[in-house]
């Protein structure tokens, strides 16, 4: 994974109101304040493969992963619940990314934060 892309993704997690990242099984991750997680990095943690895993709204991983299979995928563990996997070692669309991150954050954040986010903050 070239260094760029990861702190691309910090740079989108962590511009989100009161956004926080540290070690989650031994990768990085990133939460709204303490809990919980709305995102974390999977470099080849469970195949070879770069990616992230964000939560999502219901019904967009279906759509994602239909939309581009080649960029998108249902990652082990938390796919039954919904969250989507992105590639980052296929050329991405960022605005997709950051779309997919901002969809995750707010999948999970709650509503005082949200207002924020939608205030601008």
């Amino acid at each position: 994974m070239k260094k760029a892309d990861l702190e691309r993704l910090r740079t989108l997690c962590l511009a989100l109101p009161e956004a926080t990242e540290r070690v989650s099984h031994g990768e990085p991750a990133w939460f709204v304040r303490k809990a919980p997680q709305f995102a974390s990095l999977a470099d080849r943690h469970h195949d070879d493969r770069v990616a992230f895993w964000a939560a999502a709204p219901p019904g967009a991983q279906q759509d994602w992963v239909q939309r581009d299979p080649g960029r998108f995928f249902v990652p082990p563990y938390v796919g039954g619940r919904g969250w989507i996997g992105v590639y980052l070692d296929v050329p991405q669309d960022w605005d997709d990314v950051a779309d997919i991150v901002e969809d995750a954050y707010r999948a999970v954040a709650p509503k005082t934060l949200i207002a924020r986010l939608d205030a601008g903050e």
